[in-house]
């Protein structure tokens, strides 16, 4: 079916909403910049400002040094105008933030809580998004709740259709909700995350997010937007076999990805605590120097692969990619080596988002929905 052609109230929402964005994403800046990054008209910019200011998104910033005429007015976000609250559920932990219109955390909180779809959990998940609002924000600066979860989120039929790591299939998503008292809106956790790390940034275009934590999932963006697949499966790099015949997956299936790069794989050399690990690999520890190279050995492969799938930026995060600018320097030689078509490995990039990506791109879903609808 041909999408119908965009309406004049769908082309003003737009630019109001790229206008807030291009503030939200500044400290502050003026009429006249506005209108050269966005390719506004004078009068579009004016009026933009002027309802934005009413709605209390913006305020007034100061002015600019005069260049010899009237000083320019320069505008700043009110990043915390509206916020959005996000849960990441685990197998034994629920993370919790709040977020602002410009996608920084406010706060956040991580709890060990075994999952289960007993009553007592569900309450507490209602209490906990509570607890990071307390009495610090009104509740009507509340946009919603985004609940990011580890398996095939089917949103438009309000279902998750399944989930191996918390070992549910077919469960309606209000049940998770039921006892928090905001909107809520759901989305597979890895493409939580990859929606968090592009957010707010310019010139997005294609890219591969890889998410390296207890277990290995992705995202694939297409011109920044989620690409799900046929089956809403795309992304299940954690899945793909890297080596025939391998170590046995959680899933089942011999030499996955997930059974070669997950965060585990690590962590079971620290007595289960990953931070452990990496103070150990710094301190020059023999033994988890040793793992860590057999590990970026085997996450060479694997995102070469993905570069020569995809052809674009590839994004390594989850709870090993907070720790690669730091420690990952050996895995670009690797690259380089594979790389069949230039020496180099620029298309590599770290993660922005170090604690609770999933929570926070699960919460900017929200805040995404409310500046579709200005």
């Amino acid at each position: 079916m041909k999408a119908s052609p965009a309406t004049n109230m769908d082309v003003k929402r737009r630019n109001l909403a790229n206008t807030l964005r291009c503030i939200l994403s500044c400290e502050r800046i003026s009429q006249m910049e506005l209108s050269q990054q966005l390719s506004l008209s004078w009068p579009t910019i004016l009026q933009n400002v002027k309802e934005l200011l009413e709605m209390g998104l913006v305020q007034e910033g100061g002015q600019y040094e005069s260049t010899g005429g009237r000083k320019a007015k320069a505008y700043a976000p009110v990043k915390d105008a509206k916020l959005a609250i996000g849960l990441d559920l685990t197998r034994n932990h629920v993370s919790v933030v709040l977020v602002d219109l410009s996608g920084q955390v406010v706060c956040y909180q991580r709890r060990s809580r075994p999952f289960s779809l007993d009553d007592k959990y569900l309450r507490e998940l209602g209490a906990l998004a509570q607890s990071i609002i307390d009495d610090t924000y009104p509740s009507e600066t509340v946009l919603g709740a985004g609940i990011s979860l580890p398996g095939i989120v089917d949103s438009e039929a309000g279902i998750l259709r399944y989930s191996h790591i918390l070992d549910l299939r077919d469960v309606p998503l209000n049940t998770l909700s039921r006892y928090i008292p905001y909107p809520c809106s759901f989305i597979n956790d890895a493409n939580a995350a990859g929606l968090a790390e592009i957010y707010g940034t310019s010139a997005v275009g294609n890219l591969i997010y890889l998410s390296l934590s207890n277990s290995v999932g992705g995202a694939i963006l297409v011109d920044g937007a989620l690409y799900t697949g046929n089956h809403l499966r795309a992304g299940e790099f954690g899945h793909n076999t890297l080596v025939p015949g391998g170590r046995r997956c959680y899933c089942g299936k011999e030499g996955c990805l997930d059974a070669y790069c997950s965060a585990r794989l690590l962590s079971d050399h620290a007595d289960g605590n990953l931070t452990a690990f990496f103070a150990g690999l710094r301190e020059g520890d023999a033994e988890k120097t040793a793992v860590w190279q057999k590990y970026l050995a085997y996450l060479a492969i694997a995102v070469n692969n993905l570069h020569m799938s995809f052809d674009c930026d590839v994004i390594v995060g989850g709870y090993v990619g907070a720790f690669l600018e730091e420690f990952g320097g050996p895995l670009r030689p690797l690259l380089e080596e594979r790389n069949t078509f230039q020496p180099e490995a620029s298309y590599l990039k770290y993660c922005r988002y170090r604690l609770e990506a999933a929570a926070v791109g699960a919460a900017l879903t929200q805040v995404e929905q409310f500046l579709q609808t200005l």
